[in-house]
């Protein structure tokens, strides 16, 4: 066994992943998960805010401190779609190196679809049909993956669809109205069946659902009254419940969603865009049933480090 660690820095958060990886897989030691909204206006600026670069320092420096604690052997960190668009992306580099002692890896939007792939489809229950359409709805980008149940994949695209960018090009009113809430739409519909199309999503058999958006919505669908990701985890989430739930979040005020048991006070204000973003995917797709995991590019990341 070899303890690893991952380390995943989003447009919205910060993820951490110790774990022990041997023949068998990974057995989880720890997974933590931090709101940082590094890509706080990137998308209207091009550059991340020196305020949004602290807040990931600050939860960074956590993380290390932790990593170093419980021993771990390998570290890889993936920076995803906010570093990839930032002019000011060498002042997040040097602040990492700084503070965990190793360099970010800005991976292209293709290699992320394919961790995320990775980590998602180790593990699924044996009755769910490949091909498989992975989609990650991250805060500034989403990505889609299909490929095999033995983890091969099949193809991969990335595009610049997130909750994040959509809640700040779009979704300005309290709640937003109905023309945002349609421009948002048809901007998200372009994106998706472009990405369908250049992976044949539309071929699938079950589609995936991985990050915040997609776990809340089932965590929504299932009623709970706290956040469970053990029941979360490989949970069944048909479209008529998706949509509802995308409308409900959509003209709820932000004081309103945050009242929501299951809400992390972090994404209360862009899970509307992310629920629409997971509505149209589930539309243009054809399918009736979205398969949530807990398991995603973390985990692709702490596989990488064999």
């Amino acid at each position: 066994m070899t303890r690893v660690a991952a380390i995943d820095c989003g447009t919205n958060s910060i993820r951490l992943l110790v774990a022990d990886l041997g023949g068998d897989g990974l057995t989880d030691v720890v997974r933590r998960m931090e709101i940082v909204r590094l890509g706080q206006g990137v998308d209207r600026t091009g550059r991340l805010a020196p305020e949004a670069i602290e807040r990931t320092r600050v939860a960074l420096a956590d993380y290390a401190a932790q990593i170093e604690q419980l021993g771990a052997e390998r570290v890889r960190m993936v920076a995803t779609s906010a570093t990839r668009d930032a002019a000011n992306a060498g002042d997040f580099r040097a602040m990492v190196v700084e503070t965990l002692g190793v360099a970010p890896e800005v991976v292209s939007g293709d290699e992320e679809a394919r961790l995320s792939f990775t980590g998602a489809v180790r593990g699924l229950p044996a009755d769910l049909p490949a091909p498989y359409l992975v989609v990650d709805i991250g805060g500034g980008s989403t990505e889609f993956v299909t490929g095999q149940g033995d983890g091969s994949v099949d193809g991969a695209l990335s595009v610049d669809i997130g909750c994040v960018r959509m809640t700040e090009r779009h979704l300005h009113g309290d709640p937003p109205t109905p023309e945002q809430i349609a421009g948002a739409e048809a901007d998200i519909t372009a994106a998706v069946d472009r990405a369908l199309e250049a992976v044949r999503g539309r071929d699938t058999r079950t589609l995936v659902g991985l990050a915040g958006s997609v776990t809340t919505v089932a965590a929504i669908a299932l009623g709970l009254t706290e956040y469970d990701p053990e029941r979360i985890h490989h949970a069944r989430v048909g479209y008529a419940d998706v949509a509802k739930i995308s409308a409900a979040l959509l003209a709820a005020t932000r004081d309103e969603r945050l009242a929501i048991p299951v809400m992390h006070p972090g994404r209360a204000d862009v899970i509307g865009a992310g629920a629409l973003i997971l509505k149209v995917i589930m539309q243009r797709a054809g399918v009736d049933a979205v398969v949530a995991s807990e398991h995603d590019i973390l985990d692709g990341i702490a596989f990488s480090l064999r």
